[in-house]
């Protein structure tokens, strides 16, 4: 029997606290969800059209009151819950995981322990939305501050992270009183759907947190659906641009984390040894599918280009490649063969602007996975300005070396490219350290850390064209992003005392 003659399960929705495929029973349209390791489709995902949606926030809208005038202390005790059946179904989770992203089961747990961290973090949610006092700030008058939930709010999550980046969002906005309707990618539904399960078991009401796959017409619904007072979006440049263009003029509050060109500086001082382990894990980690991955390194001095591209093809020599449920594998397939044939795209045009290509994994073959979307570490040198692969997001296992003079002439390369999201710098001088963070033009900074991604009670975020929006994602400004300030100021007239008008503009003089 061939492929397109089995039948395959179907991946449908949550909403309102249960499965379902579709709003009256209409035929949904579907797309094939593929195991990267294989090539091979393995089940089928439900495009969610609009009314599907529409009824997903319904669900939500009629969740909001309740849930809103939940006491924050159950709430949270939801979060709490919530995390130790993460913890238990760890397995499970990273095993979807890594059947429809391919990432290696170390990495799938990785993130999934991240997640967990931000759900950790809104259980403390008795203490995140105490709001603010001040007594007497006039005579006999005090004034209070309070975060209020907005309402029906909405996530749209890319396929690189299916389990963390949600978690980013919905545990937060549900525990400041909102409601969540979410889309996860189309490409990576499975892991999403079984933690919305894991939620309803944990105490979370039906209705509070819906899940609907689908594409633009899923997102577009949630876009300009007036009962969505706020869209959260992490994934490409040019999508997060639409989604906060068209939130936006559809009077919605949106934080749109887009693309990355993450740079490392190496130091001609820096441990060499060190920063070239830092940065294999930095460049090929997730199979470069990370928005804080490295893919270029700018090197002070040839010297020391030289001893970082000696380390770094010494250990991909030893790199593994195969399906990522093989512990014995350090990175998988990437994620569809459309996205396989594109990183391979940039390599080739990297080659014909004039980058030298040191080790090229375009010839990696796994055997018995010939199917699979396996691309083997590839490193150059000589990458320059201007080339596709310095300005482009290649979102594959691609690190270049840009020859450097100085940690100023980097600093500016840097400092000019349209993103702005992650950067790092290996030195053992704290002068230089000092100075690299203090003027770089980048939103998170490491120092000897290659992936500066902020734990869950700091927050998350590019510059320039990596973040629309004010606010970045989780930790504080999740909890200011979801919530909305109210100030009240109070006053208890004296019983029998009658004041006359005052027509000058209020104080507390």
């Amino acid at each position: 029997m061939n492929d397109s003659t089995k039948q395959v399960a179907t991946v449908g929705h949550w909403i309102n606290g249960e499965a379902a495929t579709g709003a009256g029973g209409v035929q949904a349209r579907t797309q094939p969800v593929y195991d990267p390791a294989t090539g091979r489709a393995t089940k089928q995902v439900s495009l969610a059209d609009k009314a599907t949606v529409e009824s997903a926030i319904a669900a939500a809208q009629a969740a909001y009151p309740a849930w809103r005038n939940t006491p924050p202390i159950k709430r949270a005790r939801v979060m709490s819950k919530l995390k130790t059946l993460l913890e238990e179904h760890a397995d499970e989770i990273a095993a979807l995981i890594t059947s429809e992203n391919g990432k290696v089961l170390a990495d799938a747990h990785g993130e999934l322990q991240r997640g967990i961290e931000n759900v950790e973090y809104a259980s403390y949610a008795t203490e995140l939305l105490k709001g603010e006092h001040s007594r007497n700030v006039g005579p006999g008058i005090d004034s209070w501050s309070e975060f209020q939930a907005l309402g029906v709010v909405a996530g749209i999550t890319p396929f690189n992270f299916p389990v963390m980046v949600p978690l980013w969002m919905w545990p937060m906005a549900v525990v400041c009183g909102n409601t969540f309707v979410l889309k996860p990618s189309e490409r990576t539904p499975s892991s999403t759907l079984r933690i919305a399960q894991l939620a309803l078991e944990a105490g979370l009401p039906p209705g509070v947190l819906n899940v609907v796959n689908g594409d633009k017409e899923a997102v577009d619904t949630l876009l300009t659906d007036p009962r969505v007072k706020a869209a959260s979006f992490v994934g490409s440049t040019p999508i997060a641009e639409y989604i906060y263009t068209t939130g936006c003029a559809n009077g919605k509050r949106v934080q749109a984390l887009g693309g990355a060109k993450n740079f490392a500086v190496v130091m001609p001082d820096a441990d060499i040894p060190n920063a070239v382990s830092a940065l294999m894990g930095a460049a090929y980690g997730s199979c470069g599918e990370r928005c804080m991955a490295i893919p270029l390194v700018a090197c002070i001095g040839d010297a020391t280009a030289d001893a970082v591209i000696a380390g770094l093809s010494a250990e991909i020599a030893k790199m593994k490649v195969g399906p990522g449920n093989d512990n014995g594998n350090d990175m998988g397939p990437l994620v569809t063969k459309p996205h396989f044939e594109k990183v391979r795209s940039f390599i080739e045009a990297g080659e014909k602007e004039g980058a030298k290509l040191v080790v090229d994994g375009r010839n990696v073959k796994v055997a018995g996975h010939e199917e699979g979307y396996y691309l083997g570490p590839c490193l150059f040198d000589n990458v320059k300005p201007g080339m596709s692969i310095y300005q482009n997001e290649i979102f594959g296992p691609v690190l270049g070396i840009i020859r450097a003079k100085t940690l100023q002439e980097a600093m500016d390369m840097i400092d000019a490219h349209e993103y702005g999201n992650g950067t790092c710098v290996f030195t053992r001088d704290g002068e230089a350290a000092r100075y690299f963070t203090d003027h770089i033009q980048v939103g998170m900074v490491g120092v000897n850390v290659p992936l500066p991604v902020p734990v869950a009670y700091h927050s998350f975020g590019g510059w320039k064209r990596s973040l629309f929006g004010d606010l970045h994602a989780y930790g504080p400004d999740g909890v200011r992003f979801y919530t909305k300030r109210k100030t009240i100021t109070q006053r208890w007239p004296s019983a029998g005392v009658r004041e006359g008008a005052v027509f000058s503009f209020p104080s507390s003089r």
